[in-house]
């Protein structure tokens, strides 16, 4: 499948990525990579669902889109004949955890075999940008990881866990320290227009999302019961209004939209507004209403920083925990791998209910430091990649 934009002598850039999976998160950060690198180019672009990243893309790129599961000969062929092959961010390499239900390994065979298929192409360079290493908990899975990251001409991570993973597997050396790529778009473009926040007035405003992906799946039980509590005392002290935020409502078993209705059933006596944002524009749409997020999704998280709303990180894994640090939310977070009780939520949302501007202040602080590391970085892969194809 192919657009019908076009560009005079376009440079042929290979971009991968975890797209077609109906997570707005990851579909973001397509949108995100291909807004940053500029329209000037002839991109391919893998994908789970050609159809849904043809309907997002529309025509205003130049790309050809490829199955990731069912087009290896042609994934081959492009590798032949792009002049670059991108990761655009993403938590890639990494050992899949059980709940996936796919072989621990997979996504590190599947990127070495594309990087090996790279070099046996012609030494076709390679870069990738603003990605997460890790977990790599076995001796296999950190060989992989090394002997990816050593055949790789460009690499930054987008935190300090993965800079500190890289130079445990002893491949720190191409490695430059950044942060997510999302971080370096304005907040105007992840609304796709102006400002539609709503006066404050009204009940408080609570978007919620979950996820059920975690690392310890025999506490979910108990930290939705935590959390549960928690909004219902927090309904008794003052009006509330809870808005469902899903950013992946299809695609997988246990989809946080299935999670997330699940979850409302525990609070009959809060008023519970559900939603089905489709993209990103969606999602800052949703939450530029509100006056805090609670999430375990990192986009989540980021595009409501990068809109100025205070967040409630919930930790699932080291992705939310290093950015909760990014974004100084840290002392706001709550850690679902361990046990905790109402108040650790109850504490952060009544500390932001009651210095609603304050929090804003010191977390967008944070965010503008990010911001401008973000492009930074942009600036110098455009550099980068003007340099590799002149």
């Amino acid at each position: 499948m192919t657009s019908h934009a076009s560009r005079s002598n376009p440079r042929r850039i290979l971009l991968l990525g975890t797209h077609g999976q109906h997570n707005i998160g990851d579909e973001l950060l397509l949108e995100t990579f291909l807004h940053e690198l500029g329209d000037d180019h002839d991109y391919v672009i893998n994908t789970y669902d050609r159809a849904d990243t043809a309907a997002r893309l529309g025509d205003r790129y130049l790309y050809t889109l490829i199955d990731t599961a069912r087009d290896r000969w042609s994934l081959l062929r492009h590798l032949w004949t792009s002049e670059l092959v991108v990761f655009a961010g993403g938590s890639i390499l990494k050992e899949l955890s059980a709940a996936t239900r796919r072989p621990r390994y997979a996504t590190l065979l599947m990127i070495w075999a594309v990087v090996l298929g790279a070099r046996l192409a012609g030494r076709t360079p390679i870069a990738m940008l603003n990605i997460g290493v890790g977990p790599l908990r076995t001796r296999r899975g950190r060989l992989l990881a090394r002997l990816i990251l050593a055949s790789v001409s460009f690499v930054t991570v987008r935190d300090a866990a993965s800079l500190e993973m890289c130079r445990r597997i002893g491949a720190a050396r191409r490695v430059r320290p950044s942060t997510d790529a999302v971080f370096g778009v304005s907040p105007r473009w992840l609304r796709g227009g102006d400002d539609d926040r709503v006066d404050g007035s009204g009940p408080w405003r609570i978007a919620l999302n979950l996820n059920h992906d975690v690392e310890a799946p025999e506490l979910w039980d108990a930290a939705m019961r935590a959390l549960s509590e928690a909004l219902t005392v927090l309904a008794a002290e003052r009006s509330i209004e809870l808005h469902l935020l899903p950013m992946q409502s299809r695609g997988k078993e246990h989809d946080d939209a299935t999670v997330l209705r699940a979850f409302a059933r525990s609070l009959p006596g809060v008023p519970v507004v559900e939603h089905a944002p489709e993209d990103h524009r969606d999602v800052a749409s949703i939450i530029s209403s509100c006056d805090v997020v609670v999430a375990e999704r990192l986009h989540a998280l980021i595009t409501a920083s990068k809109l100025g709303i205070p967040v409630v990180p919930l930790i699932y894994d080291t992705k939310v925990r290093e950015i909760s640090h990014q974004i100084g939310a840290v002392d706001r977070a709550v850690d679902l791998s361990v046990p905790f009780s109402a108040d650790a939520v109850l504490g952060p949302l009544r500390r932001i209910a009651a210095a609603p501007r304050e929090t804003r202040e010191q977390q967008q602080s944070a965010v503008d430091r990010l911001t401008v590391r973000a492009q930074q970085d942009f600036g110098r892969v455009r550099a980068w990649i003007s340099a590799r194809t002149a």
